[in-house]
């Protein structure tokens, strides 16, 4: 697969606009950016996956529902608060943060998705996200790629996020995507959130099948310091702009798409292992003999989530005795 890098993260398929801006969400009156828009200007299709923690945060839930009308044209994120274990309130306000966003916006609800990220069991300060949400609207462009990979930073250090483009169906095809993570990173999903745009022309169920496919081999093979979280989930949206032909599951295309998202899920994956909370370098671990792909991944996560293995490295690059 030949494959190019190119600038723009989220906002580099065609269609795509961003925005990140400050709305103080914990009160402290700094200027952190701490509320993001991702927006499709014509109406697409969205694809996720989500935490496998039996406790799941209400705009987890809430995206949950969103995603099974398989639309998606606008994602609308903050960070500094989870807003994780807040009950019923918590529920309206994260259904409230979709309204919020269509109603700037002027699409469907039901086209909304909603992330948080943050402290957790605190109430939203509904009021500065409304704030924050409405300034995001006004403040998307096509170029806004880097602030809303801003916004949507809690403890990580830099911004992620990728793009690239491929020949697909006789057309280019752009990917782009942004994720966090930092802390609280393990398989299985773990304080991450990743947003995927691309401007593909393909069915809801391949886009669905190859993020399923994909997430298995990038964002749930990395391990930081083996907690995990009730906020993950990475969302995928898909405008057909590009127009290639059609990708469908069981096609030479299928496969070719999903190679493709997979290098910039892998990119983003690995961005959050080497900015882990306290980390000094990243780790790859490769296997090979193993008879079954299943055997390898489990033997892989064993190794990189041993904090044996973890604390000799740290020995050995100082030179400590153990």
């Amino acid at each position: 697969m030949k494959k190019k890098h190119v600038a723009g993260g989220v906002c580099a398929p065609l269609g795509f606009q961003a925005s990140g801006v400050a709305a103080d969400i914990n009160g402290k009156g700094n200027d952190k950016k701490d509320v993001a828009l991702i927006f499709s200007e014509t109406p697409a299709l969205g694809a996720g996956v989500c935490t496998t923690n039996c406790v799941k945060a209400a705009p987890v839930l809430v995206t949950q529902n969103i995603l099974k009308n398989g639309a998606l044209q606008a994602i609308v994120i903050n960070s500094r608060n989870a807003n994780a274990c807040t009950g019923e309130q918590g529920m309206k306000d994260a259904v409230e943060m979709g309204c919020l966003a269509a109603q700037a916006l002027g699409i469907a609800k039901e086209s909304v998705a909603v992330a948080s990220t943050g402290v957790i069991g605190v109430m939203l300060p509904m009021e500065r996200i409304a704030n924050g949400i409405t300034k995001a609207a006004d403040a998307l462009n096509g170029k806004g790629n880097v602030e809303a990979a801003l916004a949507i930073m809690t403890t990580d250090t830099y911004p992620k996020e990728v793009a690239i483009q491929v020949e697909l169906g006789g057309a280019v095809v752009t990917i782009g995507g942004m994720s966090k993570g930092s802390g609280m990173v393990h398989p299985n999903m773990a304080t991450i959130l990743g947003f995927v745009t691309t401007d593909a022309k393909i069915s809801l169920e391949a886009l669905q099948a190859a993020l399923k496919q994909k997430n298995e081999t990038s964002f749930n093979m990395i391990s930081v310091d083996g907690d995990t979280s009730t906020n993950d989930m990475v969302l995928a949206m898909a405008n057909g702009l590009a127009g290639n032909e059609e990708i469908q599951v069981g096609t030479p295309l299928f496969e070719e798409f999903a190679l493709a998202l997979e290098y910039v899920l892998i990119h983003l994956a690995k961005e959050i292992a080497r900015d882990g909370e306290g980390a000094t370098k990243l780790l790859e671990v490769c296997i090979e003999g193993a008879r079954s792909e299943e055997e390898a991944r489990a033997a892989a996560r064993s190794v990189c989530s041993s904090l044996l293995v973890k604390t000799a490295l740290f020995h050995l690059e100082r030179q400590q005795p153990l």
